[in-house]
């Protein structure tokens, strides 16, 4: 998948890997089953549902998106992470300088930190920085996560990512 990224954008979303379906389809979130285009759209980041195959569209509202593992596809249990995964990521958020990352999942988020998969992890704010982005994990719009999909945390970055698109076309 092409990473869809510029400098300075308010948020860039990063999943873990590109689906099946995604790479089939060359879009972002392109599996039925997936509910992030809904949940952008749900949680007030596009004024409509964008479509995956719309994904370049999102630059035009200042959001980006990567992955972690640019290549493989498939399922995260299918995939071997790296830890030149983790470093070319970080190297990617210290140059474009996103206000905003957004983890798609907490699995993305401990792979990114190194963190031991049955460490706890808290969706919401984590603490540190890439550079001068700030970091947010969200639960994960995969439909095989459906038992642990929740709104709210993405409602709550939504409020985050409006007002700094406020403040980015009021100056």
């Amino acid at each position: 998948m092409p990473d869809v990224l510029a400098r300075e954008l308010l948020l860039v979303f990063c999943g873990t890997a590109a689906s099946a379906a995604s790479a089939r389809a060359t879009a972002y979130y392109a599996n039925p089953g997936n509910s992030f285009w809904r949940a952008l759209h749900q949680a007030g980041f596009t004024p409509s549902q964008l479509a995956p195959a719309d994904f370049r569209n999102l630059l035009g509202l200042g959001i980006g998106l990567t992955d972690l593992c640019k290549n493989s596809a498939g399922n995260d249990s299918e995939i071997a992470f790296t830890q030149g995964d983790v470093v070319a990521l970080r190297d990617k958020f210290l140059c474009y300088q996103p206000k905003i990352a957004a983890f798609t999942s907490k699995t993305a988020w401990r792979i990114f930190t190194s963190q031991p998969l049955g460490k706890p992890a808290a969706y919401g704010w984590q603490t540190g920085q890439i550079g001068q982005t700030v970091c947010f994990v969200l639960p994960s719009p995969s439909g095989s996560a459906r038992r642990y999909w929740d709104l709210a945390p993405w409602q709550t970055l939504a409020d985050a990512y409006k007002r700094l698109l406020g403040a980015a076309t009021a100056g």
